[in-house]
């Protein structure tokens, strides 16, 4: 097998077929998976075998098991430094269905209920994997109530929910645990290789990054990906920007210092005036972004373009580029830089969105035990992916216009 290659993996696309499912639990009538959860990748070096860490088991609590069944996808059941203690889904059949797929012996009604209880389950971690709009406020009960947190994403929904900014960062800061938004992106092999060979000055400086993440049909009413209580309906697609913004900022850690953004009035029926709870009219906006060090980048997210369906990323350093999946620069700079992601604990599976669901619960567990290791996606690299995103959409409804990004920190 080519581990390098980059494609669709017939086996793993059937295997996630039932963690891709409709809202009611089921799948959607032999539709095909939702979009992510069928890139089944390589890029794993099979040279190599997983070096057991310790031998500590992180207490954990998920909640969600919704249109994704995020829940259960991420592996957090098969890591042997994890215990699934507790589980939740508002739906109680939901709630059911993610008891038997994580093995948790016992469940709450909702995650307030599951955090209330945490500390006489010994409960030491929580995965948020509900609903887009409840993710920030749940994260800082969270990390109030002592617990490490991992967040399926995006970090917050809107520029009606920017107010929580301070809030989560006064969380992390006084709580001192762990934080990690579950962004694919920054565990793709390609990401994975970039972020790699940036390190190791390869690439030099990025001068210009390009990230695309294209859905189509992801909010369309009655045909889209079904969400609790509609959040997905007419969603801004900015708002949703961390399959592409995470191309620059989970390779380089930087941050964006401004934007202008062009959207598209959409012809879908849902972003037509009072048809989504967001005032939306755009199915697919596109940004240009200002770099902190200087360089621009090109962050597209769109929901109505017909004819293809991905993430894709690709950066072009001043020593060095990275694209079409392949480094093209300085062999003698790339030599000796371990550009394969390491084995998973045997068991766990890599995933969906390109095999990174895995490596994303490996790096969490990691952060809380290893505590000289950073997760990839921290606070403020989850902040800087996201926020970005809704000052995007701002520009877009204000014709471009260039809008300062804030700039975060602890």
């Amino acid at each position: 097998m080519d581990l390098t290659r980059r494609g669709f993996m017939g086996a793993g696309a059937a295997f996630f077929a039932a963690a891709a499912t409709a809202a009611d639990g089921k799948n959607q009538g032999g539709k095909a998976p939702v979009q992510g959860f069928d890139e089944i990748e390589g890029g794993c070096d099979r040279t190599k075998t997983w070096q057991p860490f310790s031998d500590r088991k992180v207490r954990v609590g998920i909640a969600g098991y919704g249109v994704c069944q995020f829940g259960a996808a991420f592996g957090y059941q098969n890591h042997p430094n994890c215990e699934v203690v507790s589980c939740t889904d508002l739906d109680p059949e939901r709630c059911k269905a993610l008891q038997k797929a994580v093995g948790a012996p016992k469940t709450y009604p909702s995650c307030e209920e599951l955090i209330k209880h945490a500390a006489e389950d010994k409960v030491e971690a929580l995965y948020v994997a509900t609903d887009a709009a409840s993710h920030v406020r749940l994260c800082i009960m969270a990390l109030e109530h002592g617990l490490h947190v991992t967040t399926a994403v995006p970090a917050l929904l809107g520029k009606d929910q920017l107010e929580f900014v301070p809030k989560l960062l006064d969380a992390v800061k006084r709580s001192g645990k762990v934080y990690q938004m579950n962004e694919t992106t920054a565990f793709r092999p390609q990401t994975f290789e970039m972020r790699a060979l940036y390190e190791a000055g390869a690439l030099g400086e990025i001068a210009y990054t390009e990230g695309e993440y294209f859905h189509f049909g992801i909010g369309k009413k009655g045909g889209g990906i079904g969400s609790y209580k509609g959040w997905r309906v007419g969603l801004p697609p900015q708002y949703y920007p961390t399959h592409s913004n995470g191309f620059y900022t989970c390779v380089t850690h930087k941050r964006f210092t401004e934007v202008s953004c062009v959207g598209l009035p959409s012809t879908q029926e849902c972003y037509a005036a009072g048809n989504n709870p967001y005032g939306n009219r755009f199915g697919h906006e596109v940004a240009f972004f200002k770099c902190e060090t200087g360089a621009s980048a090109r962050m597209t997210v769109a929901w109505d373009l017909p004819g293809y369906g991905g993430e894709l990323g690709r950066c072009f350093g001043q020593l060095g580029c990275y694209r079409n999946d392949r480094y093209v620069g300085d062999n003698n700079l790339a030599k000796g830089v371990q550009r394969l992601r390491l084995p998973l604990p045997p068991g766990v599976p890599g995933g969906g969105h390109g095999g990174s669901h895995g490596y994303l619960t490996d790096d969490f567990l990691r952060a809380i035990i290893l505590k000289d290791h950073k997760p990839c996606v921290d606070v403020i690299t989850a902040l800087d992916t996201t926020v970005s995103g809704v000052y995007a959409h701002m520009s877009a409804e204000k014709g471009g216009e260039t809008l300062k990004i804030p700039e975060f920190s602890l």
